[in-house]
């Protein structure tokens, strides 16, 4: 695997020999202090540059970057659509470097600076970047929710609640599952990032994903939460909403006792219909089940 000093060197080579490449800055995972490194992280660079229709055009030239085993390119997809600017290539190599590289107009310049304080700049041939940039991920850091935007995620939460139970009720795992883990999950860690937030100061991120959210709540709370995952079968599917219910519950009585936010109606009545709505199943399983026995007690005879 090259190193990451000879993967600088070839993207910085590549931008100083080109004269279409006027500036190249790094984003991303590699620029923020608070992330440990590893083999995984990718090369988030950016080339701005004049005449893209000349790259676009012709791929050969990112050859100079090594063997790529795997390459996506958003901007040519119909099924995943870009929803960046510019054009991206995102390439893998046979060392398992990779490296996602962006393509954009010099015009683009200021907005992409406005956009992210998470860059660095490595090359600037015009000098046309006049302010100092200092890498920060403080556009990522959890932000203190506002008395409506703490309803939404509850009324989201226990709206969706219902669909999920309508999944399971109806046999619909799929549904159930989709709604839970879409929605309803998100609405989850989202609440939890805001107790971790209060109890940090909204001070930091727990980054893309909440990947690093159990550096931040107890073993336990973690283990619990995980718990909810696994969801192969209709009981299970059951379990996981229970739980996620009872920690969507404490943290958001915790966060709206502490923001001083009223803590709303709609946990007590949802619950309410989801246990009423669980029962009716528990007893259709019930009834399902003692047909069966009959039918294969009948046959037997």
């Amino acid at each position: 695997m090259r190193t990451e000093q000879e993967m600088m060197s070839i993207i910085l080579s590549i931008a100083k020999s080109d004269d279409r490449i006027r500036i190249v800055t790094l984003e991303g995972s590699r620029t923020n202090i608070n992330i440990p490194k590893d083999e995984f992280q990718d090369y988030d660079i950016t080339y701005f540059v004049e005449d893209m229709e000349s790259f676009i055009s012709n791929d050969d030239w990112i050859n100079q970057f090594g063997n790529i085993i795997m390459m996506q390119k958003p901007e040519d997809m119909e099924l995943f659509p870009a929803e960046e600017k510019g054009y991206s290539y995102l390439m893998l190599f046979d060392d398992y470097n990779k490296i996602d590289l962006t393509l954009l107009p010099l015009e683009d310049l200021d907005s992409y600076l406005n956009d992210d304080k998470l860059i660095k700049v490595l090359i600037d041939k015009d000098v046309r970047i006049k302010q100092a940039i200092i890498p920060t991920d403080i556009d990522y850091h959890i932000k203190k929710p506002t008395p409506g935007e703490y309803d939404d995620c509850c009324n989201e939460f226990w709206n969706v609640t219902t669909y999920v139970v309508k999944g399971l009720c109806r046999k619909e795992i799929l549904f159930a599952i989709d709604h839970l883990n879409q929605i309803l999950r998100h609405e989850l860690l989202r609440m939890l990032s805001w107790k971790v937030g209060i109890e940090t100061g909204f001070t930091l991120s727990v980054g893309k994903n909440y990947k690093f959210l159990d550096k931040y709540i107890s073993k336990k709370l973690w283990s619990r939460l995980l718990s909810t995952y696994c969801m192969n079968s209709y009981e299970k599917v059951w379990e996981s909403l229970f739980i996620c219910h009872e920690l969507f519950r404490e943290a958001s009585k915790e966060v709206s006792e502490i923001l001083c936010f009223v803590y709303p109606e709609y946990d007590k009545k949802v619950t309410k219909y989801t246990e009423d709505m669980y029962n009716k199943y528990m007893i259709s399983c019930s009834a399902a089940y003692e047909a069966d026995k009959s039918s294969a007690n009948h046959n037997l005879r």
